[in-house]
């Protein structure tokens, strides 16, 4: 045990005094170091073009976490002059909020402008978010909000009203190298890992230029001299940095999203790895499977009615086998609706149908197709003309059915692909009998 400790008493390992992690090292001295969001702060970028014109209104910041949004703000604030104060939502409450806007009145009568920024504003509840309104009117401060969760959804509308938004994204790969090829530059070092152990340290960020800083520290300190990691040893030394995904955030939707898109689009590859990640993230297997069976409808419909049945089933054995066993049957149905022909026609015919049921909601079906269990009913015509359609030729009258002040309408027109091009040949011969039948040919 004694040999853990240095002579003086410091313990071997233990971070030198002032140290100073490398992420907050390397954060960016102005706009245009910040990696990966030159459509904010390249030479055209919006708040470049904000500080070119010296008027800075209120800002909310989206986007995934390390990607530069305080920093962003910080900037931002010392560019234009103002002074910079921070809170954040997740440790504040209305008597913070209160003690900073009141040292923004006090700034402001001495003739200099606050900008607040709030980290993960959306944690705010409504009324707190609506303290804000007064303060941002008057000018006693320019909010700058930041939030990894959709504004539209998580922020009220009149707080959105009076701040414009700002979408920062994810850093992509190139991004995430020029931050490591920068954090070699101020360590005078190189990260001991080969080609395939950097671009997969690169994958783990996830997009995070934080993360990918830290990651790299984390690897400067437990290599050894003169040893080059590849990608396996990179994997078990660090462990698995766990997917940025929150099953009530932003990153379930998107990747449901992605999911639906590529089933949609008719690429099983793709829609699999959607739902590897999405499983592998920890999603509810059962969420998968009712959105699984949801695609079958919207996006196959008719042009394969066995992909319903298929979801269902898959949804069937998942309950009956429990992951992970059960997981396969979901997989199987993903690449069967990935693979399946398309068709949003009943979908399409759905919606028409349904705006039309509400703007028609009060007229009467035509009478020949109603029942008349009364003789008042039966003296009103209510059954009169009907033709049984089991009685016709063909078993297809070619009665009107839709109320007279509609008229006939189309809402469900087959393509001709996959079973839907013989539904597509039924309703032609049916409309050809119809027109024979009440003489219009």
């Amino acid at each position: 045990m004694a040999d853990l400790f240095k002579a003086d008493g410091e313990v071997e390992g233990a971070q030198p005094e002032g140290y100073r992690p490398l992420a907050d090292r390397m954060r960016p001295q102005s706009l245009g170091d910040i990696a990966g969001q030159e459509h904010l702060t390249g030479p055209d970028g919006s708040l470049t073009r904000m500080l070119r014109s010296k008027t800075l209104g209120s800002l909310i910041f989206w986007g995934p976490p390390g990607t530069g949004k305080t920093t962003a703000a910080r900037l931002l604030a010392g560019e234009s002059g103002y002074a910079f104060e921070q809170l954040s939502a997740i440790f504040s409450g209305v008597a913070d909020l209160k003690k900073a806007f009141e040292a923004a009145r006090l700034r402001r009568t001495n003739g200099r402008t606050t900008l607040l920024f709030v980290d993960e504003i959306h944690r705010f509840n409504k009324a707190q978010q609506d303290s804000f309104l007064p303060v941002m009117e008057d000018g006693t401060i320019v909010l700058v909000g930041a939030t990894t969760e959709n504004p539209s959804f998580e922020l009220n509308a009149a707080l959105l009203s009076r701040a414009s938004v700002l979408t920062f994204k994810s850093l992509d790969a190139e991004s995430l190298e020029k931050l490591l090829a920068r954090a070699e530059d101020l360590e005078d070092r190189k990260l001991p890992l080969d080609e395939e152990a950097r671009a997969s340290l690169i994958r783990m960020a996830d997009g995070d230029g934080r993360a990918v800083l830290s990651l790299a520290e984390e690897v400067w300190r437990v290599a050894n001299p003169d040893e080059t990691l590849g990608a396996a040893a990179l994997q078990e030394i660090l462990q698995r940095r766990s997917p940025i995904y929150d099953k009530g955030a932003d990153g379930h939707y998107n990747l449901i999203s992605a999911l639906h898109k590529a089933v949609r689009g008719s690429d099983p590859d793709a829609a699999l790895y959607y739902l590897c990640r999405m499983l592998d993230a920890g999603e509810d297997p059962r969420f998968i499977g009712r959105r699984l069976v949801r695609m079958a409808s919207e996006d196959i419909g008719n042009a394969d009615p066995q992909a319903l049945v298929v979801c269902n089933a898959a949804k069937d054995t998942y309950d009956f086998l429990g992951s992970p066993e059960g997981e396969l049957a979901l997989a199987q149905a993903c690449v069967y609706l990935a693979t399946a022909p398309k068709s949003n026609a009943v979908y399409t015919a759905f919606k028409q149908a349904m705006a039309a049921a509400k703007e028609h909601g009060s007229l009467l079906p035509p009478k020949h197709i109603l029942n008349a269990p009364t003789k008042l009913m039966k003296g009103e015509g209510y059954g009169e003309g009907y033709r049984y359609d089991h009685d016709e030729p063909d078993a297809f009258s070619g009665q009107d059915y839709f109320p007279e002040k509609m008229g006939r309408q189309t809402y469900y027109k087959p393509p001709e692909r996959g079973f839907e091009r013989e539904i597509k040949k039924r309703l032609e011969y049916w409309a050809k009998l119809r027109r024979e039948r009440n003489g219009k040919d």
